[in-house]
């Protein structure tokens, strides 16, 4: 049967897919619109299915923070190719996953949540279909505290969330700028206390190797270890790094010197790099 360009155009606006898929779904359904949806979808688990083991590493990291200031959501939806993370349709999705994540508070319950008339892990099926490759959430973080701050770093590759003591005057340029931080020192821990302990005896283990192999006396071992791990606390943990917009004070000074009585309280990081 003949099928008509109106139909096809209102396939693609319902689908997203391709004009030339939509056609050949549309004449595989006799012109019926939600048969040929549900071909489309077929045609994306059948893509699905057969990409389910390939790497997904390149993607966009996204950040949407509420009005309120106390909840933010930092989710990664990933793909292939480097080509589909700047195509419009893949950002377009992308944002509409977003919209849709701020009110959550899991990966699995952004999942189960519609787009339409699809969950998104079926919508995530179908845009596998109409792009050709494996796309999936990959990341979901969420932060809450007294007050979120953001940064999103160009290329969409890396971003990060501080939460804050208080929202004060002083909250949206240091939340700002300590996300930078974040984003771009990839600390290990907020401070020394909350280094994993794993990660703590790990670094303890090299540095008295190193020192042995040097012939240091055993006697000042632990003093040298001591001061080795107050180094690597300092490079490793956000209050004590140095500040990047001014590498003369650690990040809890510029805080204290915005506003004596505010301090971050935790943070989260996302990275596609």
């Amino acid at each position: 049967m003949k099928i008509t360009a109106t139909e096809v155009n209102n396939l693609r606006k319902s689908t997203g897919a391709g004009m030339m898929d939509c056609k050949k779904a549309l004449v595989e359904a006799d012109g019926d619109h939600e048969k040929a949806v549900e071909i489309l979808r077929k045609k994306g688990q059948k893509v699905a299915a057969n990409r389910a083991e390939r790497d997904s590493t390149e993607g966009v990291v996204l950040l949407s923070i509420n009005e309120v200031k106390s909840k933010g959501i930092l989710i990664s939806l990933n793909c292939e190719t480097d080509f589909v993370a700047k195509n419009e349709d893949f950002l377009n999705f992308a944002n509409e996953v977003l919209k849709i994540a701020i009110n959550v508070n899991s990966k699995d319950e952004l999942l189960g949540s519609n787009i339409g008339d699809l969950s998104i892990s079926d919508k995530l099926i179908e845009q596998t279909g109409i792009i050709g490759e494996k796309i999936e959430i990959g990341n979901f973080q969420k932060l809450t505290g007294k007050y979120i701050g953001g940064y999103v770093h160009a290329g969409s590759k890396i971003a990060a969330m501080v939460a804050l003591s208080d929202s004060t005057p002083a909250s949206e340029e240091v939340s700002k700028n300590v996300a930078m931080q974040v984003a771009a020192m990839n600390p290990l821990a907020l401070n020394e206390n909350l280094v994993d302990p794993s990660v703590v005896e790990k670094e303890t283990e090299i540095i008295k190797e190193q020192l042995k192999k040097e012939g240091r006396p055993e006697n000042i071992i632990d003093n040298i270890i001591v001061g080795k791990l107050n180094r690597f606390y300092k490079d490793n943990t956000l209050v004590k790094q140095s500040f990047i917009k001014d590498t003369k004070v650690s990040v809890e000074d510029y805080v204290k010197s915005k506003d004596n009585n505010l301090s971050i309280t935790s943070f989260v990081r996302v990275s596609l790099v």
